[in-house]
């Protein structure tokens, strides 16, 4: 029997996959269905302070290899998603609260008060790539994340996880910040930022113009900075980007991830994706002579 469980600093998971903010992370009874689907942690769609509508549509494109979207932080506000979040923790694994806010102030605010609400960590996004003056405008600077990391982590007692910008120069920057900011973990990536146009129409096809990229498309990209991360600084990650399968989990948990999160996967493939990939990761470390999912963490390093 292999042993599918693993953890991201104190955080305890029974098997290494997560659910990825944005995706069927709004309403708790959607989360409680991820969780009960097979999943080892699910993270809430991203919740300011106050509710957004978001970007008008269209929002959101289907490709072949991916999903480009433009929704804009859409959410009901940390206030109104205090009961959702206590439906949420009927699925009996752990709740990550994704937040995002203007500065250090505001996500010291929503970190606390997902700590209230139960959360068994919180996820700072400092990465969305369509939203003015939030996520990676913010968070493409070393000194705001390591600045908003800090005083997160000074406010809370539970985990708190960056999320990363693929959308930078530097990745392992942004990482060594968040670090040096005292995160327990890094969550890398989100979407890349992107576009798609009509020649029908002659004009973008997004109403925001410019949207992020997730999906298969990204998961080179993914994993490369999940690799160049874990070689250069000392932090645990949680892999992100096009993962449908185990064996695309594999790939960073190989790169150095010591768990994977999933979001367009469940989107094409709905929320028995989970059981899935760990069926999938389990059938190929018990064919390859591995007890533990933990033994095939970074071993791409070691070629």
């Amino acid at each position: 029997m292999v042993d599918l469980q693993t953890s991201v600093g104190e955080l305890k998971l029974k098997n290494p996959t997560m659910l990825a903010s944005g995706i069927l992370g709004e309403t708790g009874e959607l989360l409680m269905r991820v969780a009960e689907s097979g999943a080892g942690a699910v993270v809430t769609k991203s919740i300011g302070l106050e509710p957004r509508e978001g970007h008008p549509n269209p929002t959101v494109i289907e490709f072949e290899f991916g999903l480009l979207n433009a929704v804009g932080l859409a959410n009901p506000g940390i206030e109104d998603f205090r009961e959702q979040f206590q439906i949420a923790k009927k699925g009996e694994v752990p709740v990550i609260g994704s937040i995002f806010g203007k500065g250090a102030g505001e996500f010291v605010d929503l970190a606390t008060k997902m700590e209230d609400y139960g959360a068994s960590a919180v996820e700072l996004n400092l990465s969305c790539p369509h939203a003015e003056g939030l996520g990676q405008e913010i968070g493409a600077e070393p000194k705001n994340v390591e600045l908003i990391t800090k005083e997160v982590k000074g406010s809370v007692s539970i985990p708190v996880f960056p999320k990363l910008t693929p959308n930078v120069k530097d990745i392992v920057a942004l990482a060594d910040a968040a670090s040096k900011g005292g995160a327990d973990a890094v969550v890398a990536i989100n979407s890349v930022r992107a576009m798609a146009i009509s020649p029908e129409t002659k004009m973008p096809i997004l109403a925001n113009k410019i949207g992020g990229l997730s999906g298969t498309a990204i998961r080179p990209i993914g994993v490369r900075c999940v690799y160049e991360i874990w070689r250069e600084v000392s932090i645990p990650i949680i892999g992100v980007g096009g993962i449908s399968s185990g064996m695309d989990a594999l790939q960073y948990l190989m790169a150095g991830a010591s768990a994977v999160q999933i979001g367009s996967g469940v989107w094409i493939g709905g929320p028995g994706v989970f059981s899935n990939v760990c069926k999938e990761i389990e059938e190929f470390l018990e064919e390859n002579g591995h007890k533990s999912v933990k033994e095939v963490i970074g071993a791409a390093h070691s070629c």
